[in-house]
């Protein structure tokens, strides 16, 4: 089990609404996304497959590019592919602006 954090700034685009998408017992991922207390966002990770800290940053990086909300986002993760993990996180996203 590896435990990653990350944290990123945020345009301050407050996010009012909370999401569940996943389930991490399928051998994929669940993501948590809640608004934040701060102006920024926060990822706390939770993997069974150790070692692939730059591979997350990476999707992470890559997310919040395009995504600029004040987000506290929790992943449980039982080895999602890099492409799982960007599509939880846009169904997350997607779920909160609804």
């Amino acid at each position: 089990m590896e435990q990653l954090k990350f944290d990123y700034p945020s345009a301050n685009r407050w996010i009012s609404k909370r999401a569940h998408v996943g389930i991490v017992g399928s051998g994929d991922m669940e993501v948590l996304m809640e608004p934040a207390e701060t102006g920024s966002a926060h990822v706390s990770i939770q993997t069974s497959v150790n070692g692939f800290g730059s591979s997350w940053k990476a999707v992470l990086d890559r997310f919040f590019a395009r995504f600029d909300g004040a987000v506290r986002i929790h992943i449980n993760d039982a080895g999602a592919t890099p492409g799982s993990v960007m599509l939880r996180l846009e169904q997350a996203v997607e779920v909160i602006e609804q």
